[in-house]
């Protein structure tokens, strides 16, 4: 069925019947309500290229990765993200359009996205503090949303975060309240903004009991299994290792349990660990007990959250910056106990 007919059908003009299927508020309810109960029942479906037409956008969102970045793509973190963006898109119309690109040409990329009108607006992820990407979009005119955000002080942009400072300051403040001291942070790479804002989150913890950690104790670098592995492993080879840790992602915490088991310790018996991010549709934290205690946060909704976002300024043209804060859940799992007797 093309709209034409379904306008015959309702007996309202074509251009009604595509205001009323696109929500715009001019329809009112009732009519709004009649015309996409007949398009269901006789399963009609826009046309993408005569929506684009119709409406002079390209109905869809764009996502620039750099290539130095490209691990992410198959990183479930990232998956759960696109899986949640890409629901809001689908209802909505939209095609999303994935750039893999070379780091230098990454400005360059969204330039051309501007001016060939490629897309009606972009996601930016993983910003840096003070990230260029921000000023130039901007500067751009093209829409954007931050997941993530870019500084403390620059606000004039809409983001969606979760709140990793406070997550990370209550996963220290939870394993000293087990008595451990001998603490291990292992980061992700600090030059982005999450990581930056996670570490300094578990500095605050010892800062508020008049404490200090190791700095032997605190490393950053891609968050893979392998760089958990290799660091736990490090770290508690060591002379005074640590009695616990706090890990960035689900990822690394799997490198981090099998070096707990390589040195002949039981993880939550003998060295505790605490992860962040556990809320992965693919890789599940255990089934009725979580296996590793967690500051808990749903990055697929942070998707969702980003693309709605989007869409509404895209809509709207209201470009008034919205910020969306989102706050982790601490859930206990198998992974932590009492610090041992005896450590100091």
């Amino acid at each position: 069925m093309k709209l034409k007919d379904l306008s015959l059908l309702l007996g309202l003009s074509q251009t009604t019947v595509s205001r009323a299927l696109n929500d715009y508020p001019e329809v009112n309810e009732a009519t709004r309500k009649r015309v996409k109960a007949a398009a269901l029942a006789h399963n009609y479906r826009p046309n993408p290229r005569a929506k684009s037409l119709a409406t002079g956008r390209s109905m869809a969102i764009g996502h620039v990765i750099p290539i130095s970045t490209k691990h992410e793509i198959v990183n479930p973190v990232f998956a759960d993200f696109i899986a949640g963006a890409g629901e809001v898109y689908s209802r909505n119309s939209h095609d999303m359009l994935l750039s893999m690109v070379p780091d230098v040409e990454e400005e360059l990329t969204y330039r051309d996205l501007a001016a060939k009108a490629s897309v009606d607006g972009v996601i930016v992820h993983g910003p840096k503090p003070n990230d260029s990407r921000i000023s130039l979009l901007q500067s751009l005119g093209l829409p954007f949303v931050v997941h993530g955000r870019a500084s403390d002080g620059d606000t004039g942009y809409s983001w969606v975060d979760v709140n990793n400072r406070r997550s990370f300051e209550r996963a220290a403040n939870f394993l000293m309240d087990l008595g451990h001291r001998r603490i291990a942070l292992i980061n992700g790479l600090e030059f982005m903004d999450f990581a930056q804002r996670r570490k300094d989150g578990f500095l605050d913890a010892f800062s508020q009991r008049g404490l200090s950690p190791d700095p032997a104790l605190m490393v950053a670098g891609e968050m893979t299994e392998e760089f958990g592995y290799r660091s736990a492993h490090r770290m508690l080879a060591g002379t005074n290792p640590p009695t616990a840790f706090t890990v960035s992602s689900m990822i690394m915490a799997i490198g981090v349990r099998r070096a707990i088991g390589d040195a002949g310790k039981k993880m939550g018996r003998d060295v505790s660990v605490v992860i962040h991010d556990d809320a992965l549709s693919y890789l599940p934290n255990g089934a009725d007990i979580p296996i590793f205690t967690a500051t808990k946060s749903s990055v697929h909704l942070a998707g969702q959250l980003c693309a709605q976002a989007l869409l509404d300024i895209i809509q709207s043209g209201d470009t008034t910056p919205q910020h969306t804060l989102l706050e982790s859940e601490l859930t206990v799992g198998e992974s932590t106990g009492p610090a041992p007797k005896g450590a100091s």
